[in-house]
This record gives structure tokens, C-alpha cells and sequence, in this order.
């Protein structure tokens, strides 16, 4: 993540924090993106560095009409900085201050089988009670690691998987010859 990106992500926090309007600030926001994503060519627009800031600032405008004066404000700057090819991930990094700041550790579950929705809440609730933190855990199947759980927080990993352990023998009988 860009020191400019998180900059301008904590600006956009304080201010709608400010306002008391952090709800909506985030979803319009969230829908600004969704839009960006959904049209190549908004996205080409945004993310072309031939075309100047002040030129995107313009199309902005117009396309922002009755938009949340805050967020509205807050696009047109980011234009207007030369940021906004990067909106996308100023608001990634939102998400990220607004779960932190929420004390949610947001985390993905990968098992080889499908868990069921008891036992993803039984472990979702054991790393609530390690952490002392609220989970929001996403889940994803991956058949390859044949049995257990690989827990992915951010950049940190908890692989207790079989084929984890399996690599983790195999490196160490490697490393003994």
C-alpha cells in the first residue's frame, strides 16, 4: 500500500468521522469504485496519465452531480492531485482503517473440504477469543492442501494444513543432509 493512498484514505476517515457521516462517506464511496470497475471506460478515463488531472477533475464534475458533498469534494481533489487512478486502492485502504480502527480482523478460512456454517462459526469464535478482536472471515476451498486450515490475516499466515506440514518435513529432512 502507497503512503499516498493510506494519506488520503485517513483524511477521508477523519473528515467523515468529523461529520458523523461515516456510513454514508464509505458507501458512496464503495459505489464510486463498483462503478469504476463495472466501466472500461471510466476506468480508462481515470487511469490514462495522458490525460491531465484537471481534465479527469472536469469529467468528475459533471458525473458526480448529487453525489455526497463530502465524497463529492473528496474525488474532485483526489483528481485534481493526480491520485485518482488510484481511487480503487484509497478505498481498499479505507476499509482497512475503518475494520482496524473497529478493532475486525478481517481474515480468510481456506480448507479442503467445504466447512459448514457450525463449524466456521466454532473457529471463527476461537480467534475471537485468542484475538480479542471481532472476525469477518471470508472462506475458500482448496483441495490441494489435502486436510486443516490455512488462516490468512493481511500478510500474516497460519498454515496448518497437511500439506503444509508435509513441506515443512520435507524442507527439514532436505536441510539435515
Amino acid at each position: 500500500m502507497a503512503v499516498a493512498q493510506r494519506v488520503y484514505a485517513e483524511a477521508l476517515l477523519a473528515a467523515a468521522g468529523e461529520k458523523g457521516r461515516l456510513a454514508e462517506v464509505r458507501e458512496e464511496l464503495a459505489d464510486f469504485v463498483a462503478a469504476v470497475r463495472s466501466s472500461e471506460e471510466l476506468r480508462g478515463l481515470l487511469r490514462n496519465p495522458q490525460i491531465e488531472p484537471h481534465v479527469k477533475r472536469d469529467a468528475l464534475e459533471g458525473a458526480l452531480g448529487d453525489a455526497d458533498e463530502l465524497v463529492r469534494n473528496f474525488l474532485l481533489l483526489v483528481a485534481e492531485k493526480g491520485r485518482i487512478a488510484e481511487i480503487e486502492e484509497i478505498q481498499e485502504e479505507l476499509e482497512r482503517l475503518i475494520a482496524r480502527e473497529a478493532r475486525v480482523l478481517e481474515l480468510e478460512l481456506t480448507t479442503a473440504v467445504e466447512l459448514s456454517d457450525e463449524e466456521a462459526a466454532r473457529v471463527v469464535r476461537q480467534i475471537e477469543d485468542a484475538s480479542g478482536r471481532r472476525v469477518d472471515a471470508s472462506r475458500r476451498v482448496d483441495r490441494s492442501i489435502i486436510g486443516g486450515i490455512v488462516i490468512q490475516a493481511g500478510s500474516q499466515r497460519l498454515d496448518a494444513s497437511v500439506r503444509g506440514r508435509l513441506n515443512q518435513l520435507r524442507q527439514e529432512l532436505t536441510a539435515r543432509r
